[in-house]
């Protein structure tokens, strides 16, 4: 591969990344210092894993360092147990390993996160510029991801840059017909997150258009390579002494169970409208989630976000990554969209789906179309209320108040 090809993408990766990037740590720095952190904070990490530096780098660290993370710093450094098996094993090796030299996994895991998110977001632009074959609509497709309130999480000590890199990786690689390569990412897609193996989907599809050059050996190669990471970290834990079914098992503890196809998307519409009367109204109903603090108005209002980031971004833009792009994507986006709302959480039915929709590939390609074909009002509307989510968010997070 020639390096030098990369550097228009990672140009306008760069760029993006480094003005989102400014947005929100500022916004998280400025909200820690104005309004402190939330009483429930030693609840979360009472280890203090994400203060360990003392002031000012805790704050300054705030940005990235929240909730999650305790749960990828304890994996990185301490290994398994039933309930961490809900977390995948890849990113917090990588913050392992990373964080080596540094003496730090929080740290490791900051380097990991960054250098993932710039490689990811340079991946987005050439596999836009493939499909869209437009430089405009490739920079917006950029700019949308960077700015949307739930990509904070690509330079947080998440697992969120690692994923998306893989996932579009493989998305590359299949579309220009390296499928090896595309089942490689797609393998250690599945050791990121659960998710992965619904990439096969999108790799099955693109094997399809591309017969009669890509045969059999090309279908096992892509698709038959997905689900041996989701494999291996089973595998793993049954060397270890452990249950290998513990990843599925793990989610009861989220309080994820099956509700039937997509049927958490007319619960989360059910949760956000109860939501909104009690605003309204308020009345104080007794619906509690241990995050939220037990206030029924903080799960009001994170089940009206969750229901506003499916409603008017994943809804719109699946559907016109359907008309718009190759079947592969808006079928991958209509997979990937289905584990969440197939298996919602109880209290808050569409919880962490800004998270989910932040590394959906297909929708920012769609929107970086949509966008490019619009007046620059559109642009600037649109991306101006990601900017202003994205504030909001960041100084949510960064004081421990829950976000995704």
């Amino acid at each position: 591969m020639n390096a030098g090809a990369w550097r228009p993408d990672l140009a306008v990766a760069w760029r993006a990344l480094c003005v989102s990037r400014l947005l929100v740590w500022v916004a998280g720095v400025v909200a820690v210092v104005a309004f402190g952190l939330s009483d429930r904070a030693p609840d979360f990490d009472p280890a203090g894993l994400t203060e360990p530096f003392g002031e000012p780098w805790d704050t300054l660290l705030a940005p990235a360092a929240r909730w999650d993370t305790v749960w990828f710093v304890n994996i990185a450094d301490g290994g398994y147990d039933g309930t961490r098996a809900a977390f995948f094993p890849l990113y917090p090796l990588l913050a392992r390993v990373a964080g080596a030299p540094l003496g730090s996994s929080l740290l490791g895991g900051l380097v990991v996160s960054w250098a993932a998110a710039l490689a990811a977001l340079a991946v987005v632009h050439r596999l836009a510029l493939l499909e869209l074959g437009d430089g405009r609509a490739a920079r917006l497709a950029v700019w949308a991801l960077a700015l949307f309130p739930g990509s904070i999480f690509l330079t947080a000590v998440y697992s969120e840059a690692v994923f998306l890199l893989l996932v579009a990786g493989a998305l590359l690689a299949a579309r220009t017909e390296h499928w090896a390569w595309a089942g490689v990412l797609g393998a250690l897609a599945a050791a990121t997150r659960s998710a992965g193996l619904v990439v096969a989907v999108a790799l099955a599809l693109l094997w399809w258009e591309a017969r009669p050059r890509a045969g059999a050996r090309e279908l096992a190669l892509s698709c038959g390579l997905v689900p041996l990471g989701l494999g291996a970290f089973c595998l793993f834990l049954w060397l270890d002494g452990g249950d290998a079914g513990a990843p599925f098992a793990a989610q009861e503890t989220w309080m994820r169970a099956f509700a039937g196809p997509f049927a958490g998307a007319w619960d989360g519409a059910v949760a956000a409208w109860d939501g909104a009367r009690q605003l309204l109204s308020g009345s104080r109903t007794p619906v509690y989630f241990e995050q939220a603090g037990g206030d029924p108005f903080a799960v009001a209002g994170h089940n009206l976000k969750n229901l506003a980031a499916l409603v008017l971004v994943a809804v719109p833009a699946t559907l016109g990554a359907l008309r718009r792009l190759p079947p592969a994507y808006g079928a991958y986006a209509v997979a990937a969209l289905a584990l969440p709302l197939s298996w919602p959480v109880g209290p808050q039915p569409l919880m962490s789906m800004p998270r989910f929709v932040a590394v959906l590939v297909p929708i920012f390609l769609w929107l970086g179309w949509w966008l490019a074909r619009g007046a620059a009002w559109r642009v600037h509307g649109v991306l101006g209320a990601f900017a202003a989510g994205s504030a909001l968010f960041a100084g949510q997070f960064a004081t421990w108040h829950f976000v995704a």
